[in-house]
């Protein structure tokens, strides 16, 4: 038997249903590259140029599956590869300029999706969801790591 939920208990629950069903529904309507290819772009285009090695670590991934990803996005042209200077039996990857543009266009559709439910609140609910922004980026954040 679980216990009754709590108020803290409740708004968690809702919040992840309503976050996870929003950002499912804008990705659906979006028709996007796969989510591990999108993220693996947006994790190269904000710390590359980066290894396969180092991409897969930051998206928790194995090496052979990032492997995979990168073949599927250098077979779209979305990605470009170069060696590594600092080690000959290195690759680094590198947005191509279709990459660049496939993420501008996908981020694109999405704000445009996002905004067309946005428009269909009430001046005060979105004045809500205006003033819960600095929390719910605050929910983002990594917290402080102790050794920091």
């Amino acid at each position: 038997m679980t216990a009754p939920e709590t108020g803290d208990d409740l708004l968690a629950s809702r919040l992840r249903l309503a976050v996870g069903r929003l950002h499912r529904r804008i990705r659906l309507a979006s028709n996007d590259v796969p989510p591990l290819q999108l993220s693996t772009l947006a994790s190269i285009e904000l710390h590359g140029p980066l290894r396969l090695g180092e991409l897969a670590q930051r998206e928790a991934v194995s090496p052979p599956t990032m492997s995979r990803v990168l073949a599927a996005l250098d077979e779209r042209g979305l990605i470009a590869r170069a060696p590594d200077r600092s080690d000959a039996r290195s690759t680094r990857v590198t947005l191509s300029d279709a990459g660049r543009r496939a993420l501008a266009e996908i981020r694109g559709r999405r704000t445009a999706l996002l905004d067309a439910r946005l428009a269909r609140l009430d001046p005060d609910q979105r004045a809500a969801l205006r003033d819960a922004l600095p929390a719910l980026e605050a929910l983002v954040e990594d917290p402080p790591r102790p050794d920091a």
